[in-house]
């Protein structure tokens, strides 16, 4: 459905982030991206998205395809209307100013069909604690009630892929626990799911398969099953892996091992 073909990125013509970086997405899947902050995850999702531009950012070598089509270089609304591709950045971004029924019809600005207060009913199923919020201002909604807003929004624009850029960070976990079962029910209704998250634990149990990126390469893929139960990825990203607990003598010993196999 989506591929990502040697993709290099830099920012500001001298900052390199991705560095030859290729995969793929299949039609209704979730999958999931992990990585250590500074590893390129956000950078891949606005290369995608086309919003790469608004970060002085280029796409200096590789492609990506919708299909056989090429959307490298178009600009993010053509490729939010022609191909449905939608980006939920991770800063929560609504609008704090308008109620949480305003922010929705302002995410549906680029269509011209009649379903829209349907697909807003709709919204509120997936997320019924919006429900009895719809007149309130975004700005005094919780972080947990601003991440399923960004999220709802998202949905008026009826994607096809929707792009979820750490929709847990600063959540509790019950919230997070939630937001990723409504997640599930997303993909359930034919939305494919890319998701990049730094709770790796969590988008695993969810995801269908998984990426590990480091400095801007992929260096492990596989089923999401496989990679909890990775050695490495239990050790790096999950809290867990070895039994013995290493002392502080042996930490540049241990940095300098070979991560990946």
């Amino acid at each position: 459905m989506l591929a990502i073909e040697n993709l290099r990125v830099v920012y500001h013509d001298v900052i390199s982030v991705l560095n030859g970086i290729s995969l793929g997405v299949q039609e209704g899947e979730i999958l999931i991206i992990i990585g250590a902050n500074g590893a390129g995850k956000t950078t891949l999702l606005r290369a995608i998205s086309g919003m790469i531009d608004f970060y002085n950012g280029d796409i200096i070598e590789g492609d990506i395809k919708m299909g056989e089509s090429s959307i490298k270089g178009l600009d993010c609304t053509d490729i939010m209307k022609r191909y449905g591709v939608t980006y939920v950045m991770e800063d929560r971004p609504v609008f704090w100013y308008l109620t949480i029924e305003e922010n929705l019809k302002a995410a549906s600005f680029s269509r011209w069909d009649k379903q829209v207060k349907a697909d807003m009913e709709e919204v509120f199923e997936y997320f019924p604690v919006l429900q009895p919020l719809r007149h309130k201002k975004a700005g005094y909604a919780s972080g947990g009630e601003q991440q399923m807003l960004a999220i709802g929004m998202a949905l008026m624009t009826k994607p096809k892929i929707l792009l979820l850029d750490e929709p847990s960070l600063g959540l509790a976990p019950l919230i997070t626990e939630e937001l990723f079962q409504i997640v599930k029910r997303l993909n359930a209704s034919g939305i494919t799911i890319v998701l990049v998250e730094q709770n790796a634990h969590a988008a695993l149990n969810i995801g269908t398969r998984g990426y590990v990126v480091e400095t801007g390469r992929i260096v492990l893929d596989g089923k999401a099953q496989e990679l909890l139960e990775n050695e490495d990825v239990r050790e790096f990203y999950l809290g867990s892996g070895e039994k013995e607990r290493k002392s502080y003598k042996d930490a540049k010993r241990y940095k300098r091992r070979k991560r990946w196999l």
